[in-house]
């Protein structure tokens, strides 16, 4: 029937309803500083849908009309790779929230805040002139490899069904998650030009580069924060090569993403199958970063 997903081709390609509805699998798109991952997925649903011609009040029925999710939150302070799942796709975002990630972390010393990055209050300053170069490569070493990390307290780890993040900006007390294992692949220092420091750093599931900064300031007997953070690369998505900017968010643009994307993938082994347990709602509250 031509009013079918997978109806013919000629009436998907002429209908933009029927072509939104039967895109399926994953490409990336380019998160800006400053919104949060959850508003930059409905930023572009909303856009898709508005292109496609369905109407708002379609939307409010219970079920979802376009199924979209994201691969890991990145925080709202930080730029970069978000990977996208659409239709079956979503069903393959926990293989990317458990793959390995990229960042460029630019990090500062002699200043901790709340946040452990430049968006929070500062709570402590200690001096760093005495750290050099050869201290913080040093120290490098320590934070690579299986190691143990302490979320942040200003996370999307939840408690009772909320976030940490919004406990604390409510002003509750909230205790510091225990730490838990976590795998740094790489890590290297492409520029010291005191009390800025910038990482690459290569990390797998689950890590905060921002206690990973905190970290490494309280090991120099100092302390730091994240001043500039971006997402280069997640899973077999790089920053320079996928991520589509807000202009290209269309539908047109993104079926052509999806079938480069999806042939490359296509011999990424962890990627082969759909996971079926990884939904729509389970992945949008993903943290990672």
């Amino acid at each position: 029937m031509a009013e079918e997903v997978h109806g013919k081709l000629g009436h998907v390609m002429a209908n933009p309803a029927a072509k939104l509805l039967s895109l399926s699998g994953l490409f990336a798109v380019y998160k800006p500083k400053g919104p949060t991952s959850a508003n930059v997925l409905n930023q572009l649903k909303e856009k898709l849908l508005a292109e496609a011609g369905i109407q708002k009040c379609v939307r409010k029925r219970k079920k979802q009309i376009l199924k979209i999710g994201h691969g890991g939150t990145l925080d709202s302070a930080a730029a970069g790779v978000l990977v996208v799942g659409i239709g079956k796709g979503t069903k393959m975002l926990g293989n990317i929230l458990a793959g390995s990630k990229k960042y460029l972390a630019i990090g500062e010393l002699g200043k901790a805040t709340d946040t452990l990055d430049a968006t929070g209050k500062v709570t402590e300053e200690k001096p760093y002139d005495q750290i050099t170069k050869e201290d913080l490569e040093r120290v490098l070493q320590k934070f690579t490899g299986d190691i143990m990390q302490v979320p942040p307290l200003y996370s999307a780890l939840k408690r009772d069904g909320q976030r940490l993040s919004s406990l604390m900006k409510k002003g509750e007390a909230v205790e510091a998650k225990p730490a838990r294992p976590v795998t740094v692949y790489s890590l290297s220092l492409q520029n010291f030009q005191s009390p800025l420091f910038t990482l690459d750093v290569e990390c797998g599931g689950g890590f905060y580069v921002r206690s990973l900064v905190s970290d490494i300031g309280k090991e120099l007997s100092s302390c730091a924060n994240v001043q500039e953070l971006t997402r280069t690369k997640q899973g077999p998505f790089t920053l320079e090569e996928h991520a589509l900017h807000e202009d290209k968010w269309t539908i047109d643009e993104i079926a052509q993403s999806l079938e480069h994307c999806m042939s490359f993938l296509a011999v990424e082994p962890s990627l082969k199958k759909l996971k079926t347990e990884h939904s729509e709602e389970s992945t949008v509250n993903c943290e990672d970063k």
